[in-house]
């Protein structure tokens, strides 16, 4: 795919009308680089004009604040501010929730303010302005799908619709965990618990939030956060699952079933 960065723009004189954040794990994580990937492809087949930093993004500096290092934050975070202000951008999307909930509310306070925009929410303006085409019995048709609240989309920021919205676009049946939208449980990796070891207990959090959405018969688990999507197929894999129950992110899902 040829994705254009800031820095190419700049040198012909082009602006883009977005600036698609990838975020550490769209960009490192063999997993989360399908999403990556099936989101541009949508903004690509839309005819939307993004572009990426490349290796001029920086960590959001999220995990760094979660796990109580504010100085590696606020490091990051001016980086970060300055990289962006200098290209002068007004308008951001992200695939992760964490990226969204820091640039959004938290970079403000340090001089960095932007239009954060979460790609639920943009896959569904799409949507409304009948940009994205859908086939005709699609492969989600009739299927029994659960969606997945994330923490930081959800109870941090009330983005409950826009990805129930867009999933309703693809004919399937939408079954809800009894934990939903504002009670929504956590999958386990929010606040930098993904990079470190489990805490005592009898029952992994993952695997509680798993059990919930296997509890719903879905054949398929939704999420829209990266972090979440690892932590509901460990759990998917944990209880044997993995060849009834698929997890895929909601822009994955949408990129199959476009015309």
């Amino acid at each position: 795919m040829k994705v254009n960065t800031m820095a190419d723009m700049m040198i012909n004189g082009e602006t883009p009308d977005i600036l698609f954040w990838v975020g550490c794990a769209g960009s490192f994580d063999q997993r989360a680089q399908k999403i990556t990937k099936a989101f541009a492809t949508i903004l690509d087949k839309v005819g939307y004009k993004f572009a990426i930093l490349g290796k001029e993004e920086a960590c959001t500096g999220d995990p760094a604040r979660r796990a109580g290092n504010e100085f590696l934050f606020q490091m990051m975070a001016y980086q970060n501010i300055q990289v962006l202000n200098g290209y002068g951008i007004k308008k951001i999307v992200t695939t992760c929730p964490h990226c969204f909930n820091t640039l959004k509310n938290e970079y403000p306070e340090l001089g960095g303010n932007y239009e954060v925009i979460h790609h639920t929410t943009l896959l569904q303006q799409l949507i409304d302005d009948g940009k994205i085409k859908m086939k005709e019995g699609g492969s989600f048709k009739g299927k029994k799908i659960s969606y997945h609240d994330s923490c930081y989309l959800g109870r941090a920021n009330n983005i409950y619709e826009a990805p129930r919205k867009v999933l309703e676009v693809l004919d399937a049946e939408l079954v809800e965990m009894k934990r939903c939208r504002k009670n929504g449980l956590c999958c386990g990796a929010g606040g930098a618990q993904m990079f470190k070891e489990d805490e005592p207990g009898d029952k992994r959090i993952n695997i509680e939030r798993t059990d919930e959405a296997l509890a719903t018969g879905a054949g398929i688990i939704a999420a829209a956060c990266p972090f979440c999507n690892t932590m509901m197929s460990d759990g998917v894999k944990n209880r044997e699952k993995e060849n009834e129950v698929t997890v895929l992110d909601i822009a994955e899902m949408i990129a199959e079933s476009m015309v």
